[in-house]
């Protein structure tokens, strides 16, 4: 039994390196640069990406933040090359449990939960909802579709209002938010890469 649990976390560790060394790169970081973003010691960084040591969540944290990714995300298996997500089987993301009604939208990731370099999203937008007031900021470029319904998406000063059948493409690393543009439903695809257009 506790060969397995050893066995259990040693794969957890070497699947956390795994994936901050693959991130690391992909943002063209060394490590000594990742360790100073993210206020963690070299000495972690290099043993993390190695699948060795014990990291804490804080350091985790730290981790993630400097490399613009949840740390659920540090956790997911890797992708394999052919992978079916059926409906039955999507990742419904969590919504706060104080969040009012107008603000739970309905978020599957339809994409594997550890697929890193593109992440498909089918929102469901209550009437109402906004997130005008916490605008998302990261490393990346995403396309967003309206399935039905009417979507606001702002981005730094610019504005759009986006009808059924229509598309827009925008980098991440400026302050983005949606509204919902009508007074029932709005359904949208976004699709999301770590890279900069």
């Amino acid at each position: 039994m506790t060969r397995a649990t050893d066995a259990d976390e040693q794969r957890t560790v070497e699947t956390l390196g795994a994936a901050v060394r693959e991130a690391r790169k992909r943002l063209g970081l060394s490590v000594q640069a990742l360790s100073e973003k993210a206020g963690v010691s070299f000495g972690l960084v290099s043993q993390l990406e190695r699948g060795l040591g014990n990291p804490s969540l804080q350091s985790l944290q730290r981790l993630a933040g400097a490399l613009g990714i949840p740390v659920t995300q540090l956790l997911d298996e890797p992708a394999v090359p052919l992978a079916v997500v059926t409906r039955a089987k999507r990742h419904v993301m969590p919504v706060a449990a104080d969040a009012p009604p107008h603000q739970r939208a309905e978020r599957e990731l339809l994409t594997p939960r550890g697929e890193s370099m593109l992440q498909l999203i089918r929102s469901t937008l209550p009437p109402g909802f906004t997130n005008e007031a916490s605008p998302f900021r990261h490393i990346g470029t995403e396309t967003v579709t309206v399935e039905s319904g009417v979507l606001v998406v702002c981005q730094s000063d610019r504005r759009v209002e986006l009808q059924a059948g229509d598309t827009v493409t925008y980098g991440c690393s400026a302050p983005h938010w949606w509204a919902n543009g009508h007074d029932g439903e709005t359904v949208v695809l976004g699709a999301v890469t770590p890279f900069e257009r």
